[in-house]
């Protein structure tokens, strides 16, 4: 291969990753946004001890509820008489914030409003109702924290980010500035004035309060009145709250207060209009008003991101406990029915059938394949298919000269063709289909083809074994082939809608096949396709759990995702291809009723949003409930671990292999993620897939031989996708 044409392929074997990262990365950030404008991000919820004062001046103590440090001044200011400065803190609330405008417009009063930054970013538009009301906002710190405690970089964060956001919400810029945790000028010590002296520094006129309502303690309308009424006419800055939890009382305390003060001579201006001061506020244009306007746009997207992930998150969960529960009541009845003694498909099937095994490249295994046919129980013909291998497959079949064994050689064609070449060449009325790298025990066959006594069959799944999961990659394989392949056909069985014959251990009535069609190369997934044209076509399609086969999984990473990646894609193609089926009527309806939505939420929709368990997990760890999320986990996981041992026992296989059950769930479980995303871009953006041969290594051993130690599954195909 010219070097250009391998460097280009392998930028596309990367962009096929990248892709789908990008996204799952996209889909964090979200959500670190919005942990970081809610405040769980960063947020510290000290608040400091009460200090000496001996550092704050005299004046500033004694003086009045502003504070000016700007250019080196050191100024205390009070409000003229009969002037009230309504101050309201730690807003805008969705709730309570229109409510008190509402009181300020009926009574025409202004107030000053000191907005965090995390309120203002998730509703913008309540700061911009605010100015255009006529009032002025303040800057109370973007995540409320005692200022303290932080160093200059932190201070200069939280004013930074807040007048970012006001930027954005309203168009402008304060000058203004109340400390969270502030009270009184008498109240300054030598922990906060530091800060205040910074504060000025930076720009800012403080603004503290001599007037306490007390209403965040709920006390009662009268008393909040009582609370905010200055003593002897003089003017006030007083405190209060639009924000932080119930606040009917404050609107009820703001809509009696208004009236009777202003009946009683007082004024309710902004701070600057008491202080016969310019405005605080300034307009704010060029790159910085679009940078307040970027950022609301991304803190709003993150919070409908949010929201829909949540809802995401809430149909997954339902759909996960559905479909384990599903699992197991359907199982238990599929398993007590057929394991009944006096269970009988019909009549016992004795008649000779026709092996078909599609090989493109299969020196390493089909000899072993072959020879365990050759042990089977049941009488068998076996036609192998060399679809144009380059490695002498062909040569090595026709050199054990075996009895009933034949191979009909095409040019490579692919697995379809290669099939529907054997088909035409089969003996017998009942076909049994594996792939080249798989083994039968003699009973497999016998098994496999015992539901052809009811002549309402048409197709018959068998039990896939891996068989090399001494491996990490082989054991995790072989969690999801126990517990989820065989579960899922139980319970599909069951409900008379299976959705797949796996290409490993299926078997088929040639009648059947050659009145769909015979096999299909229209998706990647042809076993998947024949088994919802069959269900179309009005057969049942069945799960023989006796009819064992032991197959050869992927044991690398790069194997098992370009394997996964076809059979997700091909599964989205023959879903895509009978769609149909929903409007079926009759007996062959009852596919597309349930099993044609079954197979797309559980195949599809609950996979493609199982990343949000894991991503609210990390996020719900990081950020809190740290506990209550563990424990959440733990409990999917139980259940999960329940059904694997169940499933387990059901197979009778030796439970010791769950051990890595939840290392799966971490890291197993986010690869099939991907995978999956990465299937889904391939659809939407009308992508191609082509074939590419798996590599074998020959493990799997006929019985009587060693026990297999299986490792990668070829699956319903023996060739692998890249893009």
């Amino acid at each position: 291969m010219p070097k250009a044409a391998r460097g280009s392929r392998r930028r596309r074997l990367s962009m096929r990753f990248l892709l789908p990262m990008l996204l799952l990365v996209a889909m964090l950030a979200m959500l670190m946004l919005r942990g970081y404008v809610h405040s769980e991000i960063l947020a510290d919820h000290r608040i400091r001890p009460e200090a000496a004062t001996d550092k704050v001046p005299d004046k500033i103590l004694d003086g009045g509820p502003v504070i000016d440090t700007r250019g080196g001044r050191t100024t205390s200011l009070d409000v003229p008489d009969r002037d009230i400065v309504l101050t309201f803190d730690d807003g805008p609330d969705p709730t309570w914030t229109p409510k008190v405008l509402d009181v300020l417009k009926k009574h025409h009063a202004h107030g000053v409003f000191f907005v965090t930054g995390t309120m203002t970013s998730r509703y913008p538009e309540l700061v911009k109702r605010i100015v255009d009301e006529g009032n002025e906002v303040g800057v109370h710190t973007f995540s409320h924290p005692d200022l303290s405690f932080q160093s200059k970089k932190r201070i200069d964060w939280e004013l930074s980010q807040t007048q970012l956001a006001i930027t954005g919400a309203a168009g402008i810029r304060t000058s203004l500035f109340r400390p969270p945790y502030s009270s009184s000028a008498d109240a300054m010590d030598n922990l906060s004035w530091p800060v205040t002296e910074y504060i000025g520094t930076r720009g800012y006129l403080t603004a503290v309060n001599n007037t306490d309502s007390e209403d965040w303690q709920k006390p009662g309308v009268a008393k909040i009145i009582s609370n905010a009424t200055p003593r002897d006419g003089k003017g006030a800055i007083v405190l209060m709250h639009d924000s932080g939890g119930d606040r009917h009382q404050t609107v009820q305390a703001l809509d009696r207060f208004l009236p009777e003060m202003q009946a009683k001579g007082y004024r309710f201006d902004n701070l600057t209009e008491a202080l016969g001061a310019r405005s605080a506020l300034t307009p704010v244009t060029g790159v910085n008003l679009w940078k307040g306007k970027a950022w609301i746009f991304l803190v709003q997207a993150s919070d409908n991101i949010t929201d829909v992930l949540v809802v995401g998150l809430a149909i997954t969960g339902s759909l996960v406990i559905a479909r384990f529960a599903l699992m197991l009541l359907l199982s238990v009845l599929h398993a007590r029915r057929v394991r009944r003694k006096d269970f009988a498909w019909g009549p016992p099937v004795t008649e000779p059938v026709t092996v078909l095994v599609p090989a493109y490249n299969e020196a390493k295994c089909i000899e072993n394949t072959v020879r365990s046919l050759m042990a089977s129980e049941h009488p068998v013909e076996v036609i192998v298919v060399d679809d144009g291998s380059a490695d002498g497959t062909a040569r090595i079949v026709e050199a054990m000269d075996l009895p009933n064994v034949r191979v009909v050689r095409q040019h490579n064609a692919g697995k379809p063709a290669a099939l529907n070449r054997g088909l035409a060449n089969a003996s017998h009325d009942l076909v049994v289909m594996m792939d080249g790298d798989t083994v039968f025990e003699p009973a497999t066959v016998r098994e496999l083809v015992q539901p052809f006594g009811d002549p309402r069959v048409g197709a018959v799944a068998g039990n896939a074994k891996v068989g090399n999961r001494d491996s990490l990659i082989g054991a995790w394989q072989h969690i999801e082939y126990v517990m989820g392949f065989n579960l899922d056909r139980r319970m599909y069985d069951v409900l008379r809608c299976m959705p797949t014959i796996p290409g490993a251990v299926g078997a088929f009535r040639t009648s059947a096949l050659e009145r769909v069609g015979g096999m299909s190369d229209d998706t990647l997934a042809e076993d998947t396709d024949i088994t919802m044209a069959m269900h179309r076509d009005g057969w049942r399609v069945v799960y023989a759990e006796k009819a064992r086969a032991w197959t050869e999984a992927p044991e690398t990473v790069q194997q098992l995702w370009s394997q996964r990646y076809r059979w997700s894609y091909g599964t989205m193609q023959a879903i895509w291809k009978h769609r149909g089926a929903l409007l079926d009527r009759g007996p062959s309806g009852r596919f597309g009723r349930v099993g044609l939505p079954l197979v797309a939420l559980f195949m599809v929709v609950a996979p493609i949003l199982a990343p949000l368990i894991d991503v609210f997990l990390l996020y719900g760890l990081v950020f809190g409930p740290t506990e209550k999320t563990f424990l959440a986990w733990l409990g999917v996981l139980a259940i999960q671990a329940f059904c694997a041992a169940y499933a387990f026992r059901l197979d009778r296989e030796r439970m010791t292999h769950l051990v890595s059950l939840p290392l799966q769930q971490i890291l197993y479980r986010q690869l099939m993620y991907v995978v999956l995303l990465q299937s889904w871009i391939t659809a939407l953006t009308g992508g191609r897939l082509r074939w590419q041969k798996l590599r074998r290594t020959g493990v799997v051993e006929a019985p009587g031989g060693p026990v297999p130690t299986q490792r990668s599954r070829s699956g319903s195909d023996d060739r692998r996708p890249v893009a």
